[in-house]
């Protein structure tokens, strides 16, 4: 009879020195929230004495820092993912980033860059969808949009405009 031994069943224990290493480096690679580092912090079996501790130092040593965190979240998701300001706004809520940060962070978007951007995918959107028919066209290109998280009155807007132009 042969025993196999799995992994599983061993569960991986950490002191608070090496959690805050393990931490740090996690924060090192990329901006995090602090929701993010409780969920790490959960998953290592931290106690919540050693959870503080460890959450102080990464405040204490700006390994951790919400508004930095806000910045680049929302200047990563527009200028990458081509987000819009609404949806980025329900995703730092969701990671309960404070509205004060939420407002910071989205100056860091250029209103000239938005509206360039919106304009860019709406035209690549209706160029890209085949339907004939231009009441059901502009529905999906909306319903795009509005998934992207852009404000309902400027997609009006640049949809009106691109389909105008087509014309």
């Amino acid at each position: 009879m042969v025993f196999i031994y799995s992994m599983q069943n061993k569960k991986l224990t950490y002191t608070v020195e090496e959690a805050k290493r393990k931490l740090e480096r996690y924060c090192i690679y990329q901006d995090r929230c602090h929701k993010e580092i409780e969920q790490k912090l959960y998953e290592m079996r931290m106690i919540p004495e050693a959870c503080e501790v460890i959450i102080l130092h990464l405040l204490e040593h700006d390994f951790l820092n919400e508004e930095r965190f806000s910045k680049s979240y929302a200047r990563g998701k527009f200028s990458i993912k081509k987000r819009g300001k609404q949806r980025i706004i329900r995703e730092l809520k969701f990671r309960n980033i404070s509205k004060y940060n939420i407002d910071r962070a989205l100056q860091e978007i250029n209103n000239n860059d938005y509206l360039n951007t919106l304009n860019e995918i709406t035209q690549k959107k209706y160029d890209t969808i085949l339907e004939k028919n231009s009441f059901k066209k502009k529905k999906k290109i909306i319903d795009f949009l509005l998934r992207k998280g852009y404000e309902s009155h400027l997609i009006y807007e640049a949809v009106d405009n691109v389909m105008t132009n087509d014309k």
